[in-house]
């Protein structure tokens, strides 16, 4: 590849990882990296977790520094977001600061945007979301001073939330529309363990509760009211109510989007000589090949990423990581190996009162994936055989008293 080189639109995780990956497989050329945020590119998921508690900040969070990318010969342009971009007659990309940007091949890592609260009100000080280090310093300035914190969406985003403001003493309240929290990533079972577990530690949890209105003093917060009329007293609310693909330039190329940007399992967009990696996207399970999946996670971003790097390189390798992904809420850590969708029968292990179990998910007696609470030996053994193939039968499964590792069928030699 000579020319205008590679431009990687999105200075993500999987931006950082797509420019290097191509650079390990012997690409020469020009590398563009352009992001529209002021600082270096930087790790997300400790936004909600270190960062929010306080034991990180923003260099901390930085994913290489400068003289990486120029030992890379990675030319990284911050602040600058690319608006317009053309394929045909030849790729070029305009930013808002009016630069253009010539190119051969493109890669898209554009991520996702928080999805706004529509409500009244939602424009009142107070009202925060959490999906970039901007967001995150605003968020931590709020939490601050805050005596009573709602947090709107019981999904990841919002537990992490609510269990850094519980964890330094604040009364938290959080408003969940589903009938169980986590509904889209988690069986029952844990939905209702992660409730008591919140609940335990002082959090009210509101299942089945409808957002109307947010009310404020002199353009600030100062409560929240239901549709059943309540009102909870509020100075910050924290909005976690999921997040919306970034779509646009894809759009303008004429690339198929779906709930994200459609790739398949070498990241090859509609169009092959366009590539596209992380949250942006929606791609076939990497397991199965069934269907298409959002896998909102920084392990999929870089796993991605190196798929679409191999793609451009010419050296195509299709997907075939096993999907991970993990949460932090007070004490508890959740990790999560595989894809549940489509379950059709979930085995526990372990004691949910205690605070350590594991929930296995199978489909048509096929083990699809895993959540694990404080039991990370039945995460890794399920992680391993997901990426080995190897049975782990549902009745076996269900023998709590045998360590997983145990139970493990042996593959048949061919």
């Amino acid at each position: 590849m000579t020319g205008a080189g590679v431009l990687v639109v999105g200075a993500s995780q999987a931006g950082v990882q797509l420019a290097v990956s191509l650079r390990e497989h012997g690409h020469d050329g020009p590398i563009t990296l352009v992001g529209a945020e002021s600082q270096p590119p930087y790790q997300r998921p400790p936004l909600s977790k270190a960062y929010l508690g306080g034991a990180a900040d923003a260099t901390s969070l930085e994913l290489r520094d400068q003289a990486f990318y120029a030992s890379k010969r990675i030319d990284l342009l911050p602040a600058e977001r690319v608006t317009h971009i053309r394929r045909f007659p030849s790729g070029t990309a305009l930013t808002d600061q009016g630069r253009v940007l010539d190119f051969d091949r493109v890669a898209l890592t554009v991520g996702a945007r928080a999805r706004r609260l529509t409500v009244p009100g939602s424009d009142l000080t107070g009202v925060c979301y959490l999906r970039d280090l901007a967001d995150a310093a605003l968020l931590r300035h709020h939490l601050t001073p805050a005596r009573h914190v709602v947090v709107v969406g019981g999904g990841f985003i919002g537990l992490e939330v609510a269990a850094v403001a519980r964890s330094e003493g604040r009364d938290v309240t959080v408003v969940e529309a589903a009938p169980r929290l986590m509904t889209r990533a988690v069986a029952p079972v844990v939905s209702e363990f992660y409730r008591r577990a919140h609940a335990r530690r002082g959090a009210e949890v509101l299942l089945g509760a409808q957002l109307t209105r947010i009310e404020g003093e002199h353009g600030r917060v100062t409560g929240v009211r239901l549709a059943d009329g309540a009102r909870l007293p509020a100075d910050l609310v924290v909005a976690g109510v999921g997040v919306v693909p970034r779509t646009e330039l894809a759009e303008q190329l004429g690339l198929l989007c779906d709930g994200g940007i459609v790739v398949d399992e070498f990241a090859r967009t509609s169009d092959p000589s366009v590539v596209a990696a992380g949250d942006c996207t929606v791609l076939p399970n990497p397991l199965t090949g069934e269907g298409r999946v959002r896998l909102e996670s920084m392990p999929n971003a870089i796993a991605q990423a190196r798929v679409a790097a191999a793609t451009l390189a010419g050296k195509p390798q299709p997907y075939a990581d096993v999907p991970w992904f993990w949460s932090d809420q007070y004490d508890l850590k959740l990790q999560i190996a595989g894809v549940a969708d489509g379950y059709d029968q979930v085995v526990v292990r372990g004691d949910p009162d205690g605070e350590a179990f594991s929930a296995l998910y199978y489909r048509g007696g096929a083990l699809l994936a895993v959540n694990a609470v404080n039991r990370t030996a039945d995460y890794l053994v399920v992680r391993k055989a997901l990426a080995k193939g190897t049975p782990l039968p549902a009745d076996l499964a269900a023998r709590a008293d045998v360590p997983l590792k145990d139970l493990l069928v042996a593959t048949p030699a061919p």
